[in-house]
């Protein structure tokens, strides 16, 4: 009761299940009784009572068939299924609605703040094709006084995910950049609170961490050094801060972790023993925080803990036991809204439910967690201090998002067609690389590049028998083509797996060759670099870091 004699009521009761949809409504008014389109046998009660009809006695051995009279276990509605969707830890956020009532509608509403990008992201809620979306987790201090040091931080991408849902939304892949990855910052416009557009210039070979922040640059810069670091287009963003993770483990009830050995880290405070724990609050952000107390103590370890951290959180959001529960899909709506900034093409929760509506139809076993491959930064001796992009592996990866290639197997859809109807000509024997011959022209308009190709082949790949051809007879080319024999095949499927080739690439002859001729390998336009796949590879590089979101085994070392 509050000072005026007013009950005090918690937004979670206003929501009433009504029976025949298995969806929750709003009810402002607690005290007043249910419609009947808020619940069909409240309503039949009701009509009853006004009839003069005795209503079902209350004392259960006062009917002797209710048994037979119990109601039918309501149907999880699809609106049920995605009143929220939602996962985060510093900077995981993905939101799904379908909330009713102008009042709970507004408030949410209110909740969010936007950032206008301009031509950084999509203006277009959805796409029929894939969507990607940048999640930031940043570490501002803003508001949170000492608690967590360097209270005058502006707020850096202190943890970014690249999340790429397919175009047929089976899959997803959540890959994460590192803040120490050595890179460059693209010049940047900004909007300005007048309207106004300043350019932040750009910088090269500096932190991906201040693509935000730093001088001024928004969300916006962020999407857009991605975009320059992967060549992947983001069509939006989603920012959260520390807030988000205490409050949203908080909302889900905790979420589930494992060690596998004992961390105490003086730094995060947080102190768990080996084996299982449930973390919520401080102690799930003192775990997505820390490094100095796993593996080689840097960036690059926690963000294994996050990922753990993020696929127990999807585990947890999408779980019965939130999804039934009024007050807990409530907190945890209200706790997403607050902690989170967006780009203002998904600045309401219309939108966001629209954009998570589309998304949420991806199964957890199908949402693969990645790290950007990266190898240590020669020019700081020091392991892990900084780090650059994995020439080969980095690529592979890049190329398997922008072709729309999941990071694991996933089965495909009833009907969907093969991706191409190019003969198999990569399957078969392959022969050993010293017997590999081939000739190498440039038509791809790069200086240099066929005999950038020859080092990287007789440096990395040990093809000592490949030679300069020079340029290409027909000048530039617009596609990469390994013309060979019959008798030649197994050198062709070799060469075609060392170089990324993909089927269409190649070119067999109808005559056998002599026992030392060469292939003949004309890079086109479509060639990328020594050593850099021209078709995306179907399967994940050997040794890349990657889980799946509904790994239960993963424990932190």
């Amino acid at each position: 009761m509050d000072t005026q004699g007013h009950r005090n009521i918690d937004p979670a009761d206003q929501w009433v299940l009504d029976p025949e949809t298995g969806s929750y409504v709003l009810r402002i008014d607690p005290e007043q009784p249910p419609s009947p389109s808020v619940s069909a046998q409240g309503g039949r009660r009701e009509r009853r009572e006004q009839q003069g009809t005795r209503s079902a006695p209350s004392n259960p051995s006062d009917a002797p068939n209710r048994s037979s009279r119990r109601k039918a276990k309501p149907r999880k509605s699809r609106k049920k299924k995605v009143l929220v969707w939602t996962a985060a830890t510093v900077g995981f956020v993905l939101v799904a609605g379908s909330i009713g009532g102008y009042l709970v509608y507004q408030h949410f509403n209110n909740n969010i703040t936007t950032v206008d990008v301009g031509d950084a992201g999509n203006k277009d809620v959805t796409a029929d094709g894939p969507v990607n979306i940048l999640v930031i987790g940043t570490d501002s201090r803003e508001g949170l006084g000492k608690q967590y040091g360097d209270v005058g931080s502006v707020g850096h991408a202190d943890t970014t995910i690249l999340f790429h849902v397919s175009k047929d939304r089976t899959n997803a892949t959540a890959l994460s950049i590192p803040r120490d990855l050595i890179t460059n910052i693209p010049d940047c416009p900004t909007k300005q609170k007048d309207g106004s557009t300043k350019t932040v210039p750009g910088e090269k070979n500096v932190r991906f961490n201040t693509s935000l922040g730093q001088a001024g640059r928004d969300p916006g810069c962020t999407m857009r050094a991605v975009k320059a670091l992967t060549g992947v287009s983001v069509d939006h963003f989603m920012m959260a801060n520390f807030t988000a993770v205490k409050d949203l483990s908080t909302a889900v009830g905790g979420v589930d972790i494992c060690l596998a050995k004992p961390i105490k880290d003086p730094d995060s405070h947080l102190d768990l023993g080996k084996g299982h724990h449930k973390v919520a609050g401080e102690e799930a952000l003192a775990f997505v925080r820390t490094r100095h107390a796993v593996g080689f103590g840097g960036d690059l370890d926690r963000i294994k803990l996050q990922q753990q951290f993020l696929g127990s959180m999807i585990r947890q959001m999408k779980s019965g036991d939130t999804l039934t529960s009024p007050s807990k899909l409530w907190k945890l709506a209200n706790a997403a809204t607050k902690a989170l900034t967006v780009d203002s093409a998904i600045g309401s929760i219309s939108k966001l439910s629209d954009l998570a509506k589309d998304l949420s139809a991806v199964d957890t076993k199908n949402i693969t967690f990645a790290t950007v491959p990266v190898i240590d930064n020669p020019a700081d001796g020091k392991v892990h201090k900084t780090v650059i992009l994995d020439p080969t592996k980095a690529q592979q990866v890049f190329s398997m998002v922008k072709s729309d290639i999941s990071l694991t197997e996933v089965a495909k859809k009833p009907g969907t067609p093969d991706a191409s109807k190019a003969p198999d000509r990569l399957s078969g024997s392959k022969a050993p690389a010293s017997q590999v011959r081939v000739k190498v022209f440039n038509g791809s308009g790069v200086t240099g590049a066929a005999q950038d190709t020859i080092n990287w082949l007789q440096n990395n790949k040990a093809v000592n028998r490949s030679t300069n051809g020079g340029n290409a007879p027909a000048g530039t080319v617009a596609t990469t083509t390994l013309v060979y024999a019959p008798n030649q095949a197994d050198q062709a499927r070799a060469l075609a797996a060392m170089m990324g080739l993909p089927a269409s690439a190649l070119q067999p002859g109808t005559a056998d060759a002599a026992a030392k001729a060469n292939m003949t390998l004309t890079l086109g336009k479509d060639f990328k670099g020594a050593g850099t796949p021209i078709a995306a590879p179907t399967s994940a590089p050997e040794g890349i870091q990657k889980v799946v979101a509904d790994d239960k085994s993963v424990c932190a070392k």
